[in-house]
């Protein structure tokens, strides 16, 4: 799907006219007809308003034009609903919303994530040594395990998993 249809399909379903979008956004009635018939497209910025608005990842808006994975897990990233979320509550297309959650990552240890994962592949295409065998070799290409120093917080995972043992 073009940009073009993705935002008038997100707009009619909100129920709101061109004028109303355009209010919301900050920019002209003419700005948001231009790029509903493909004339244009959103600058960055605007599409970043867009998404927010929406709540739909960038890369829906620009109808997909690239393949996202979770940059923690490997996990496709084909439906915004997993797509994780940022402190402020805006998307975040690096991370599936199991790796990280509303800013704080979830995983501090790579075997624990292998764990994890290989109970959810196994039996799907992949026995558990395979899917083992899978992960152990993906998970270090991605960019959290190679930048697991700069990005992590060890103390914050610790809290992120006691809050999820004492619900």
């Amino acid at each position: 799907m073009d940009t073009k249809d993705v935002i008038l399909e997100l707009r009619t379903k909100k129920g709101l006219s061109q004028d109303e979008l355009a209010e919301k956004l900050f920019v002209t009635r003419q700005a948001v007809s231009r790029w509903e018939n493909g004339e244009t497209v959103p600058n960055t910025e605007t599409l970043k308003l867009l998404s927010n608005f929406f709540d739909v990842s960038i890369n829906t808006l620009l109808g997909t034009p690239r393949k996202l994975i979770c940059q923690c897990c490997g996990m496709p990233l084909s439906d915004d609903a997993a797509i994780s979320h940022n402190r402020d509550g805006s998307l975040n297309e690096d991370y599936c919303k199991w790796c990280y959650a509303d800013g704080k990552y979830t995983y501090s240890d790579m075997k624990d994530l292998i764990d994890v994962c290989v109970k959810n592949m196994a039996g799907e295409n992949f026995t558990e040594k395979q899917a083992r065998i899978y992960l152990e070799n993906l998970l270090p290409t991605l960019d959290y395990w190679k930048r697991y120093d700069e990005l992590s917080d060890d103390e914050q995972v610790e809290e992120f998993k006691k809050m999820l043992i004492d619900k």
